[in-house]
């Protein structure tokens, strides 16, 4: 069982002042014929569209590994079986006045079945883009690292 890291960095203020949280998710990757894998886009604060790794919050008694799948597949409508983790990444941000250290682990899954469905009310769209164009299509510099080690990833299992 995967266990959160503990954070790198602390928030301005005073010690204890902040909530850590744990997300997870990934990149599920469909090999058959053209590579491609499955992005969620949001819409952020200022209306604009923003492509990402799906991902969310542990359920319960959830392991990180479980709650990736089940996240991939509810934000994508994909289901898949992970095959190597791809790494973490940790943010801060406010809400209700509050500072938010969050980690996300994230891992490369493949696909196994399902359909893409944008059907989860927190994502605008979802879309199947080829694996070469994914780095690109992603907003955030931290997601697109992690992606780069996925050709990689993917040779090592066939």
């Amino acid at each position: 069982m995967s266990r959160p890291r503990r954070p790198s960095r602390r928030p301005a203020g005073p010690p204890g002042r902040h909530r850590e949280e744990t997300s997870a998710g990934g990149l599920v990757v469909d090999t058959a014929d053209t590579p491609r894998a499955a992005l969620i886009a949001r819409y952020d604060r200022d209306g604009r569209l923003l492509w990402s790794l799906p991902k969310g919050h542990l359920e319960a008694d959830e392991t990180i590994e479980e709650a990736a799948v089940r996240e991939v597949e509810e934000e994508t409508g994909i289901r898949g079986r992970i095959i190597a983790p791809l790494g973490s990444v940790d943010y801060w941000f406010s809400v209700d006045r509050r500072r938010v250290h969050k980690t996300v682990h994230h891992h490369l899954l493949i696909a196994v079945g399902g359909a893409l469905s944008d059907g989860d009310a927190e994502v605008a769209q979802v879309a199947w883009v080829p694996l070469d164009e994914v780095a690109g299509r992603l907003a955030y510099a931290d997601e697109q690292a992690l992606v780069a080690k996925v050709p990689e990833l993917l040779a090592g299992t066939a």
